[in-house]
């Protein structure tokens, strides 16, 4: 099904409608209904939403990260794949099954549909209405159907049991296997192929829901010259430290990578242009307060740049490190935007 019809801008009937009056009528439906107003960030779900998760009434955060939180990790990629489709009318319609955390842990069925009720005058969606509906019996009807035409069922448990064993074992080596993978030998913080995989998802997630996006780029000042006086030895004992200095600057939700060499880049999801340099002066003066290894002096240079309207992650990165050499070229020891 298309946008309801007549929902080009704000101001169409449906953006007339009052809110509370619709919200007051919706605490009747059975059915999980919610109400995203996209230009202000607000999802409103009525108690039949939080009853189906076993969820206290509206006991959670008005926003879709709380839709984002609910979805199962292995259906989330499908599921925003035809949500964006949807909001971006690549496709006529949005209607996909996928399942929710409950509040025990466990998972529910749902289905979901959604409608866009009114677009903004540059076609962005300005509010959308959907419904969840619990189809977890209908699964599994169809689960248990399926069982009883299998012959010799305890025979196909027990093997199931067993793979299930096998399955949870080699997703523990997997993990480990992939944080191996993702981690910079010397100094433990994030690899490249880490840093860029993160920085493409958030740079999806900032286009999807209009959130701010920053990336800070930095390397250590006259760092060859600390190699060629105090040996390669020092050298990375002053990685390693810098790097340890540079968690401990870290907020919760950023990522720090190592680039190469001596240069980190430090991903910070939802944080403006002023949030970034300011953490970036704050690393400035960590690193100078902390003595390095063998009594030597280290400083930094960054740049920090705020993700700009479908700037791309090479580009956001290019603009980083142009930053970068902005600050070297003013003296070094700094921060330049």
């Amino acid at each position: 099904m298309d946008d309801i019809p007549d929902s080009n801008s704000p101001d169409n009937d449906f953006s007339h409608l009052n809110a509370d009056l619709l919200h007051t009528i919706l605490e009747l439906v059975s059915d999980g209904i919610w109400d995203w107003n996209a230009n202000t960030g607000f999802v409103y779900r009525n108690p039949g939403w939080y009853e189906m998760l076993g969820y206290p009434r509206h006991s959670l955060e008005n926003s879709v990260f709380t839709w984002e939180n609910v979805i199962h990790p292995q259906d989330y990629p499908h599921v925003m794949t035809l949500f964006d489709d949807y909001i971006s009318r690549r496709t006529p319609h949005y209607q996909t099954e996928y399942r929710c955390r409950k509040k025990d842990g466990s998972y529910l069925w749902i289905e979901d549909r959604g409608y866009v009720i009114a677009r903004n005058h540059d076609g962005s969606v300005a509010r959308m209405v959907g419904a969840h509906r619990d189809i977890h019996l209908r699964k599994s009807s169809v689960e248990q159907l399926e069982r009883r035409n299998q012959s010799l069922e305890a025979l196909v448990a027990e093997r199931t049991r067993e793979l299930s064993r096998v399955n949870q074992q080699l997703q523990l080596q997997l993990d480990e296997n992939r944080s191996l993978a993702e981690r910079e030998a010397l100094t433990l913080v994030a690899n490249r192929y880490r840093l860029e995989k993160v920085l493409l998802e958030e740079c999806e997630r900032a286009q999807r829901f209009r959130l701010p996006l920053a990336l800070i780029a930095m390397d250590i000042d006259d760092f060859k010259p600390i190699n060629d006086r105090h040996g390669h030895g020092i050298g990375d004992q002053t990685l390693v430290h810098v790097a340890q200095c540079l968690e401990s600057c870290m907020r919760e939700g950023d990522l720090l990578a190592r680039w190469g060499g001596d240069e980190f880049m430090v991903v910070l999801p939802e944080s403006s242009l002023e949030t970034a340099k300011a953490l970036a002066e704050n690393i400035c003066r960590a690193i100078k307060a902390n003595p390095q290894p063998g009594d030597v002096r280290v400083t930094l240079s960054l740049g920090v740049a705020e993700r700009q309207v479908d700037e791309s992650p090479a580009a956001l990165m290019a603009r980083a490190d142009q930053a970068l050499y902005r600050a070297k070229a003013a003296g070094k020891d700094g921060v330049s935007a």
